[in-house]
């Protein structure tokens, strides 16, 4: 820094004023400061930065699995936005051996490390809001909503619904579900109020909902075609299904075919999201945005640890449909 300063010919305070963007810096001091700064490759110590402002600039992200799409694409999306303001994103996956698990948020991976919070669809302990607290750290959720912090979402119910009424449009009445989990998963919240908005928009309609038919999955597609397999072998089967994600629904699919079924004559079959494949497979989704979703948690955090403004905006991301060659008219029998 007082090698830039010498050649600039300025102070070393005006240096440091001027490469972290304070006021009291002329625009064309500061510009010849940067100027300088480039030409001699100078860089700022993260560390000596981090000791003199009490901030890291790094933020953590905490998800339940870092392995599925997902998850991936809000990674990626939080990173690049943190990155073009100079933070950085630190990840914790709190993925235990066991899919109905999770590990916990612990003092040890966010004291003096991090200086915020984005978590990913993880419905938070009482124990882990407390620490963040106790450590004074902004959060911002998204998904699963953390309680007067802000939050980054989809109307799940409404885009379940989405998903059952575009199927009860083409006559669809014996209507299946794959999604559903046990209630202490590490992301229950999601799989709850999209199970629960199914229920509702068939009985608003007047459609039995039968129990066989609501088929576990821990939400892949090889899961949900080795679990989906013996529903649609048995003649007494519905003549299409909702599956509470993308990658549930490709299993749905193949496992349809496999045994027999055409898509859509036999069976439709319907997803939310749209994966990066399902536009390749030809599948119907309710379609969200995931990488967007990403960009604004990061942005509403950013602006809480600038001071701009509190962040506690609760945020509901629009979905729409998309119909593809998955889903057709009901089977004439």
């Amino acid at each position: 820094m007082t090698d830039v300063a010498r050649a600039a010919g300025v102070s070393v305070a005006t240096v440091s004023r001027a490469l972290r963007g304070l006021d009291r810096v002329s625009p064309e001091t500061r510009q010849r400061v940067l100027e300088v700064a480039e030409e001699l490759h100078y860089v700022a110590s993260p560390t000596a930065t981090s000791l003199a402002s009490g901030r890291t600039r790094v933020v953590a992200v905490v998800a339940p699995f870092l392995t599925r799409w997902f998850f991936a694409t809000l990674v990626s999306a939080i990173e690049k936005e943190l990155r073009s303001h100079g933070h950085h994103a630190i990840l914790f996956d709190l993925e235990d051996d066991s899919y109905d698990q999770r590990l916990p948020l612990t003092q040890n991976m966010l004291w003096k490390r991090v200086d915020g919070v984005i978590t990913l669809n993880v419905p938070m302990e009482q124990e882990e809001v407390d620490l963040v607290d106790r450590l004074g750290l902004p959060l911002v959720a998204i998904g699963s909503a953390v309680p007067g912090r802000a939050c980054v979402r989809i109307d799940d119910g409404a885009t379940m619904r989405t998903a059952v009424e575009h199927l009860i449009s083409l006559g669809h009445r014996r209507i299946g579900y794959i999604g559903d989990v046990p209630r202490n998963v590490a992301h229950v919240q999601t799989p709850q109020d999209r199970l629960t908005a199914f229920r509702a928009t068939m009985a608003e309609a007047g459609l039995e909902v039968v129990e066989d038919w609501i088929l576990g999955s821990d939400w892949t597609a090889e899961a949900a075609a080795r679990d989906s397999a013996v529903l649609l072998s048995r003649s007494e089967r519905p003549t299409a299904v909702v599956a509470a994600s993308d990658e549930m629904a490709i299993g749905v699919r193949e496992s349809a075919r496999k045994g027999g079924l055409r898509v859509p004559e036999d069976l439709s079959v319907i997803g939310i999201d749209d994966y990066v494949l399902s536009g390749v497979l030809g599948l119907t989704t309710v379609r969200q945005d995931v990488a967007a979703q990403g960009r604004e948690a990061a942005v509403l955090l950013l602006r809480a640890l600038t001071g701009e403004e509190p962040a506690l905006e609760q945020v509901v991301m629009p979905t729409e449909l998309v119909v593809r060659e998955s889903t057709g008219p009901v089977p004439v029998s």
